[in-house]
């Protein structure tokens, strides 16, 4: 009976949550073309952040970091350096993966794999040599998934390229290693796609754990069909209908049978009613509007299996996807956004409730943070999800203009699981890593940052982070020329010690950012006493009674736990009935929840 009630009183408190989100407008702030930007300061900053005015350099930046300990650092290996780049091409890191005590960080020339069973002391445990770009990963059980797209990528993963403009030798695709022996790793599979994968999206089969699906995303161009059959490059529909465009790729892999991988479909999810491109076809959206690409594409997709959805950011537009059946995904809604240039990559809060997607204006090498670019472009969008319904709620954008020297945009993050908050950890290139709060999806606040000065002052180059992402109590992040950074975090007046410990309770066995699955919280003191710290900053509860509140935990006072809970619930409700639609008020109710379990020995 208590189980239910408390779920009543959760969805009475999330649906009148949802209604009652505000919608920003998308164009108030659009007041300048991509291409000329705005002389004058476009938003307002703070003169004193540390992150201005940084020295240059690649090892010797100037540095600037807050409520974060950076935990440790590794240069990019032999074969990935700097000196290797200039000699056999780009080495760029890329994604990041994570197993056990293992993390796999994808790069243009293979993957290396860290162990990071003491995350202030990671050390490499071997490198697979597999050129072809760009080298994005995920990792299931023995199986490692990496993306290629460019035409040097060869079958036999050689390094010495491939010249003729159609080859057998040639890959571009997906490719699949068994890496059981980690001193042995080896190729089982590489399922040719014809755009090639610039990035790919592991996807759980919940009713079938005897196999995964990859959804692949390809952006090149299409290759010839003497080289694959069946590629196309028409690039409108009517000229031909079977068009490698228009559409992403299904790969089913057996997990007893890997080598056996292949294509099961390839969906048309942008089409409406019945045109294939059907969605939004390129350019502005209005007088001050940015340029858009035509929606002919998915970049990245990030399933949500356990909620039968994966969000698309698709170029033009973004996307809901229904995977209820994850061998047929359907599109069920798609959204544009005045302010976005090209849609890169979503994710879901835990309860799926939100999804963010973010705009990689400038395709990653620009310099979209300054202090004369719109806070709205090559930033978050939110938007609060009802069913198959989008609305706009909100942006978020590093909230620290970056120099010209710098490319910066927002790029892959994750959720760190802080219980009863919407907490993202996210990289910006050379703007650094952000982390900020966006449980309140209108009102998105940073809460820590790490930052260094540009690579150089003298040419623009491509670097800083391509993926922060939190796994298993740290926060690891993919520098694209500097090796691999390892950040903890450190209470301060945004997240108390409470809410870190309780986030430190979600330990998971793998961790693919485009493979979401739920965070979960066990009854315990730390998730008890970080709800109480939410609802002392909410202004709801004040630091005396969350005081004589963490005394009853501390002494396993059942009945004292008990009247409370029981108060929390009342309040949360007569809350609510005054219509007071506050994230607080589920916070009370899950805290009473925490309290009972606690009360009964949970």
């Amino acid at each position: 009976m208590i189980k239910r009630t408390i779920t009543s009183i959760l969805a009475l408190l999330l649906f009148g949550t949802m209604l009652m989100a505000p919608v920003a407008n998308a164009q108030d702030a659009a007041s300048a073309s991509s291409d000329e930007a705005p002389a004058a300061p476009a938003w307002e900053w703070d003169a004193n952040d540390p992150r201005i005015g940084l020295a240059p350099g690649i090892e010797n930046a100037g540095e600037a970091i807050r409520n974060l300990i950076h935990a440790a650092h590794l240069p990019r290996p032999p074969g990935f350096t700097l000196e290797d780049e200039a000699e056999g091409g780009r080495m760029s890191n890329t994604d990041l993966a994570f197993r056990g005590n293992l993390l796999f960080l994808g790069n243009y020339g293979g993957i290396n794999i860290y162990d990071i069973s003491d995350p202030s002391n990671p050390s490499l445990r071997t490198s697979i040599v597999c050129p072809g770009g760009q080298g994005d990963v995920s990792v299931h059980g023995n199986l490692v998934f990496m993306s290629a797209q460019e035409t040097r990528g060869r079958l036999d993963c050689g390094v010495e390229g491939v010249e003729e403009d159609v080859s057998p030798e040639r890959f571009r695709g997906v490719r699949i290693f068994d890496v059981s022996n980690l001193d042995r790793p080896r190729q089982v599979a590489a399922v040719q796609t014809c755009r090639g994968s610039h990035t790919h999206t592991l996807v759980s089969d919940l009713a079938n754990p005897g196999r995964v699906f990859v959804y692949n995303s390809g952006t090149s161009r299409v290759r010839p069909p003497e080289e694959l059959p069946g590629c196309s490059a028409a690039t409108d529909p009517e000229e031909d209908p079977n068009t490698s465009y228009f559409r992403i790729e299904v790969i089913e892999v057996p997990l007893i049978a890997p080598e056996t991988a292949r294509i099961v479909g390839a969906p048309r999810i942008f089409e409406q009613d019945g045109n294939i491109a059907g969605l939004w076809q390129g350019g502005d959206h209005g007088e001050g509007t940015q340029q858009s690409r035509r929606t002919n594409q998915c970049h990245d997709i990030t399933a949500y299996p356990e909620l039968g959805l994966a969000g698309g950011a698709c170029a033009g537009n973004g996307i809901l996807l229904d995977i209820s059946d994850p061998a047929n995904p359907v599109r069920t809604e798609a959204v544009v956004d005045p302010n976005f240039a090209y849609w890169h990559s979503a994710t879901f809060n835990n309860d799926g409730t939100t999804l963010l997607f973010t705009d990689e204006w400038g395709g990653g090498n620009a310099p979209r943070c300054l202090g004369s670019d719109l806070p709205t472009w090559g930033a978050n969008a939110m938007f609060k999800r009802r069913g198959n319904e989008m609305t706009l709620a909100g942006y978020y954008k590093l909230p620290a203009p970056q120099t010209a020297d710098e490319n910066c945009v927002a790029h892959n993050g994750s959720l760190i699981p802080v219980p009863g908050r919407d907490i993202k950890v996210q990289a910006w290139y050379q703007g650094g890593v952000s982390i900020f709060d966006f449980t309140d999806p209108s009102n998105a606040y940073e809460i820590a940052f790490f930052d260094r000065g540009p690579i150089s002052t003298t040419e623009r180059l491509t670097g800083g982070y391509w993926s922060t992402y939190w796994y298993n109590g740290a926060i690891y992040g993919s520098a694209i020329v500097r090796g691999l950074d390892v950040f903890t975090l450190t209470p301060s007046e945004h997240l108390t010690q409470n809410e870190i410990d309780a986030a430190m309770l979600v330990i998971v066995d793998e961790f693919n950012a485009q493979n979401q699955m739920r965070n979960e919280w066990p009854v315990h003191v730390s998730v008890a006493k970080a709800y109480a710290d939410q609802l002392v900053r909410a202004g709801v509860m004040t630091d005396s009674e969350r005081s004589a509140l963490f005394s009853a935990i501390d002494q396993g006072n059942a009945s004292v736990l008990e009247a409370r809970a029981t108060v929390l619930e009342h309040s949360a409700l007569a809350s609510l009935g005054a219509g007071d639609t506050g994230h607080h008020n589920t916070t009370r109710v899950r805290l009473a929840e925490q309290l009972r379990g606690l009360a009964s020995g949970g």
